[in-house]
């Protein structure tokens, strides 16, 4: 009788070592800031620790999707997720079998994990999951005001692109100003009608480009067409006020400057969320985008007053060309 109840013991323990055993993880969570997704599975008791004896099969809702034999070296891979392969062959032996693949080619579902090394096996399942965030790093407390997955806040976003239109509005307003009060030369007309296309074109596709959702190549060039071309405005607003003065005072220079320093901020700060989701440094875009916003203001503004000041007194360079003017036509009568 005892031979009976140590052969039931023994083929209990037998059993129970034929059984792989897994570290469990239930559940993993993506945002949009993530590139790449990692299905954990990570066996505990594997003995031969042997490659060679190894074999792994992953599933996406009963279709296998990736496998690897270990005694062949060979790869399966599905068409539909190219991108799937094994964190690191070199930690297989390790019991470390998880699966890393592209977010794009991801699906959210459940995923199973079958290893086996020589006569025994085992299983263990994970879910994808795509959390739902207000922006890639806050969790949703009320009802979303926008889609799941944005690079940059809704607010933040709003901000960029109406301080971009505004620093547009004002630059137009003051050529308009200029145009009414001054004689402009053909040449320099071209130029500034010119510059002022691209900036709009760069603005109006870097907009589009840049609300979508979602933190990709588009997004990335979107903010850099409306960042990078606003070095135009610099140029630009040399030139009017060289339009209204024949010598630029020193107010146009601060104001200039002030011009610049806003835009190498946006710049910086542009480079700085460019690479990073969620963006850490948007606040940086805003603050340079919102100095270039106040320096066209007080540009406009100082435009408008001396234009107003000098109304009645021609330019310090007119002063000199009208007498001299006069003078030639009393020669030639």
């Amino acid at each position: 009788m005892w031979l009976l109840a140590v052969w039931v013991l023994l083929s209990a323990a037998a059993a129970g070592s034929a059984q792989l055993v897994f570290s469990v993880t239930e559940v993993v969570e993506r945002t949009v800031c993530n590139k790449t997704v990692t299905l954990p599975c990570h066996v505990t008791n594997l003995k031969e620790n042997n490659t060679y004896a190894m074999f792994v099969t992953w599933k996406k809702q009963g279709k296998i999707i990736f496998s690897f034999d270990g005694a062949t070296q060979a790869f399966f891979k599905d068409p539909m997720v190219p991108s799937a392969d094994l964190v690191s062959q070199a930690d297989l032996p390790k019991g470390i079998a998880s699966l890393k693949l592209n977010s794009a080619e991801a699906e959210d579902g459940n995923y199973s994990c079958k290893v086996t090394e020589s006569s025994r096996e085992g299983e263990t399942r994970v879910e994808l999951r795509n959390r739902s965030v207000v922006s890639c790093d806050e969790e949703s407390t009320s009802t979303p005001k926008e889609k799941c997955g944005s690079w940059f806040l809704l607010l933040h976003r709003a901000i960029i692109i109406a301080l971009l239109f505004l620093v547009l509005v004002l630059c137009s307003a003051q050529l308009s100003v200029i145009a009414l009060k001054y004689e402009i030369v053909p040449q320099k007309k071209m130029g500034i009608i010119v510059a002022g296309i691209i900036f709009t074109v760069a603005a109006v596709v870097g907009t589009v480009l840049f609300v979508q959702d979602g933190y990709t190549a588009q997004n990335q060039a979107g903010l850099g067409l409306i960042v990078v071309p606003a070095v135009i405005l610099v140029p630009l607003q040399y030139f009017m006020f060289g339009i209204v003065f024949d010598s630029l005072p020193q107010a146009t220079f601060a104001l200039i400057g002030l011009k610049i320093l806003g835009y190498i901020i946006a710049v910086v700060g542009f480079a700085l969320s460019v690479s990073a989701c969620p963006p850490l440094h948007g606040s940086v875009v805003i603050a340079g985008l919102a100095i270039m916003a106040i320096a066209s203001l007080l540009s406009l503004a100082y435009v408008f007053i001396m234009g107003s000041r000098m109304k009645d007194h021609p330019r310090p360079g007119k002063a000199v060309e009208e007498p001299l003017n006069d003078a030639k036509g009393v020669m030639l009568e």
